[in-house]
């Protein structure tokens, strides 16, 4: 099947949906059997999608869980309540006391908090690392590093990786490769066709596309699923069955909102790239964008997110055009219909393998499904605060 069509039809088994259109969403904490051999039987196969508890999965959970991994083609794909779960509840399963991360520099901010608190604490040690490091990325590895992560594009720089090439790299020294592949959905960026070992999706996003629900996905390959999903098991990890059905009813729609997404943010990104206040665009597809190189070769697409440096550091003007928008609103989040703007802040302090140097403010802008030029008008008044 191509990939519109796994989309409509990844999870839809007749055991799931029991004939309607859509998987039924199944809610229960205890299971209960018939007599002993059925238990016994749950109990030998809990792990492949059997009812046996609530935290194993319903068949509402067992559905999505499929379709995530039809997605993103690993093995299997263990579910969590948020993102940020997915991603410690990844680490945690491949890390112990005593071992060594490599961690990109421009990663997510809760992620970088995680390692520099929790992973410190229990005695694993971390490394930031440029993100354009390439194969300089061997001089950074000890003989305790049992995990590179990466984030591609980045969080607010957009920088995106050579995942091959790190991956490639990491796997001679038996290195776990972990990925946050949020920014691309899985669906335009196939991980495990890279190298990538353990794909993280903060499926609050773009999955589920409607800003309603918070669920988090880790889609392991042959080699780590078990492993992934066994641990992630005993940190307690687990995902409502609504936010599921919730995520499963975005994915259908994924391809086509995805499409419309980066039409309207090529075109936004194209007009702030004509203004004078607007000194860099950092947008994957755009060739100022550090690794767009790489996003050319490994990407099928781009999406709503990007962000635009602006010729300005005077905080009240920043404050005044943020205030002046309309269209735009203010918010933490992105992937959803709705457009957002967000001032990046604290990069000079949050960049420690190789300082943020650039000046003036860097601005995140999600691109929703609203009318593009009434987008455009929105900016168009807000920048002339800035003057």
């Amino acid at each position: 099947m191509k990939s519109d069509t796994k989309l409509i039809n990844s999870g839809r088994d007749k055991k799931w949906t029991q004939g309607g259109v859509n998987p039924v969403i199944q809610r229960a904490s205890t299971m209960i059997f018939e007599n002993v051999a059925e238990m016994k039987h749950a109990t030998r196969n809990r792990m492949n999608d059997t009812l046996f508890y609530g935290r194993r999965g319903t068949t509402t959970n067992f559905a999505f869980s499929k379709a995530m991994t039809d997605l993103e083609g690993g093995a299997g794909c263990a579910l969590y309540p948020c993102g940020t779960a997915a991603i410690t509840s990844a680490l945690l399963s491949f890390l112990k006391h005593g071992d060594h991360l490599l961690m990109v520099d421009n990663t997510y901010e809760p992620t970088r908090g995680f390692c520099d608190s929790i992973l410190k604490n229990m005695g694993i040690t971390t490394t930031y690392y440029d993100p354009m490091i390439g194969e300089g990325i061997r001089d950074l590895i000890q003989e305790n590093t049992r995990v590179l992560f990466l984030e591609s594009p980045g969080s607010n720089t957009m920088e995106v990786q050579d995942v091959p090439t790190l991956s490639s790299i990491a796997h001679e020294t038996d290195i776990t490769v972990i990925l946050d592949n949020t920014w691309a959905s899985g669906l335009l960026f196939k991980p495990f066709d890279f190298g990538v070992d353990v794909s993280v999706q903060a499926a609050t996003k773009y999955i589920v596309g409607h800003s309603d629900a918070m669920i988090g996905t880790a889609t392991a390959n042959e080699k780590h699923w078990p492993q992934l999903r066994e641990n992630s098991y005993l940190l307690g990890q687990c995902a409502s069955p609504d936010d599921c059905s919730l995520a499963l009813r975005g994915l259908r729609t994924l391809s086509v909102r995805m499409a419309q997404h980066q039409a309207s943010a090529l075109k936004v990104a194209h007009w702030l790239n004509e203004q004078p206040i607007v000194t860099k665009i950092l947008h994957p597809a755009f060739d100022t964008c550090p690794g767009h190189e790489f996003y050319k070769r490994d990407f099928t697409g781009s999406n709503g997110l990007f962000s635009f440096q602006v010729n300005c550091s005077d905080e009240n003007k920043i404050n005044a055009m943020l205030d002046s928008l309309h269209h735009f609103k203010m918010g933490f989040s992105w992937g959803g219909f709705e457009s957002l703007v967000l001032p990046v802040n604290g990069l000079k302090q949050l960049r420690t393998a190789k300082p943020w140097q650039q000046e003036g403010r860097l601005i995140r802008l999600h691109i929703g499904l609203e009318d593009v030029d009434d987008l455009i008008e929105d900016l168009a008044q807000a920048l002339t605060h800035l003057s």
